[in-house]
């Protein structure tokens, strides 16, 4: 088997400590060693360059590429998956080697991943995300239609579940389609026009059964929970990870440090929503409105959480904002008290832990999969990382970037999917 050696550079591991001089040697897709004088069948001189684990996206949306509902009423149902594939491609150009999608992608997409049939991070996915009458996910407008985001097909049955007989079907019928985390709107949400961010959704007895269910079968569950009624309520259902957290109180705070919960802040996307609503995509105003409302509150909250010592890991909501740019969220992170060092580790080794995959990924160790990144400049310096992604390996292959990568190649080459592109 070729052993490749990448050398000459320094290495970040995603443990915590600053970046260092190091090799790194690859064989069968694993690293094999770290440290100084190896060697290898091939080299590649990563001079300049530092040496990232393949960085982690906890929360995506991939079959989506804007919130311009008007557009979307009017597109294909099948172009969803043509841009998935370029959504796909555009966020493993940013050095994203895992995703966990948040809603919207089915098992076909995710095993065309895995086959090679097209680019993209590796992924796990929840399929559709939970939601009781009224809530996040129910698509019904005033006038009476429905405007779905995500049309119900064979792969991706609607989620809108009342009762917990009705959830616990549902639960089922997302594992049997391929689940590997189920996701549950415990609270209203911001693009969603008929809800209230602040407000709980479903009872106690109907998340009981999501985490049986979810327990049984052995996979997690990820709350969208914004208020602090429906994190509270996440929390004590034992849900892994709260995604958003916009209106976290001290009590919910604590409850996370007590149970371990995670936090996946996604504090680029309201941002994301006024952004688009500038430049003319077709939003509900309530939901441009409650965009405006939660940005500094949801700052205010990782701020007092990351200060408290709560477990977070990176997450974007990537669709809402333009795939490809996913690193935006790191500078955002520092913004409310991360050092960089935490923000790196926080979308390596914790993500990593966050999505079960931790022995295999998150760190550059002796024994675990060759996922990594090479970036120019300084990697604590989030200010356009993304275009200083050099190259990106899977399993120790190149599948991004290139084979002689050097620290003065054009900043500017790494592709996004942003609204512009879309149709």
């Amino acid at each position: 088997m070729t052993r490749l050696l990448i050398h000459g550079g320094r290495v970040f591991d995603g443990t915590g400590t600053a970046p260092a001089a190091a090799d790194v040697a690859i064989e069968d897709g694993r690293i094999r060693h770290v440290g100084s004088g190896l060697d290898g069948d091939e080299a590649v001189d990563a001079g300049g360059l530092t040496i990232l684990p393949g960085l982690f996206d906890c929360h995506t949306h991939v079959v989506v590429s804007d919130v311009n509902m008007w557009r979307i009423a009017q597109t294909p149902f099948s172009y969803q998956f043509y841009e998935a594939a370029r959504n796909l491609a555009a966020t493993l150009h940013a050095g994203v080697t895992t995703v966990r999608d948040a809603g919207g992608a089915d098992l076909g997409i995710k095993q065309a991943v895995a086959n090679g049939l097209i680019a993209g991070p590796r992924m796990q996915i929840s399929i559709i995300m939970l939601s009781q009458t009224g809530g996040h996910g129910d698509d019904w407008l005033a006038s009476g239609i429905e405007v779905p985001l995500f049309l119900p097909h064979p792969g991706r049955p609607s989620g809108v579940v009342d009762g917990p007989e009705e959830v616990r079907r549902m639960v089922r019928e997302l594992l049997r389609a391929g689940a590997d985390v189920i996701k549950i709107a415990t609270s209203g949400g911001v693009l969603s026009p008929r809800d209230d961010p602040r407000h709980g959704h479903f009872r106690d007895d109907e998340l009981a059964v999501v985490s049986a269910e979810a327990e049984a079968a052995g996979v997690t569950v990820m709350a969208h929970a914004q208020g602090a009624p429906g994190i509270k309520a996440a929390i004590r259902a034992g849900v892994r990870s709260i995604e958003h957290g916009i209106f976290l109180d001290e009590e919910a705070i604590s409850m996370m440090l007590e149970h371990g919960t995670f936090l996946v802040p996604t504090l680029v996307a309201p941002q994301g929503v006024i952004d688009a609503a500038a430049g003319g995509a077709s939003i509900p105003e309530a939901a441009v409105r409650k965009a405006r409302e939660v940005v500094d509150i949801h700052r205010d909250a990782f701020r007092r959480a990351v200060e408290a010592g709560v477990r977070i890991a990176m997450g974007t909501d990537s669709g809402v904002t333009p795939h490809g740019e996913n690193l935006r969220e790191l500078a955002l992170m520092v913004a409310g008290g991360m050092t960089p060092v935490q923000a790196l580790v926080a979308t390596t080794r914790t993500a990593a832990e966050l999505l079960g995959l931790a022995s295999e990924l998150g760190t550059i160790e002796t024994g675990k999969r060759a996922d990594l990144v090479l970036v120019s400049g300084d990697p604590l310096d989030f200010e356009g990382l993304s275009g200083r992604v050099r190259a990106v390996y899977q399993d120790g292959l190149l599948v991004a970037g290139s084979r002689t990568p050097s620290p003065a190649q054009n900043d500017a080459a790494t592709p996004s999917a942003s609204a512009a592109t879309a149709m």
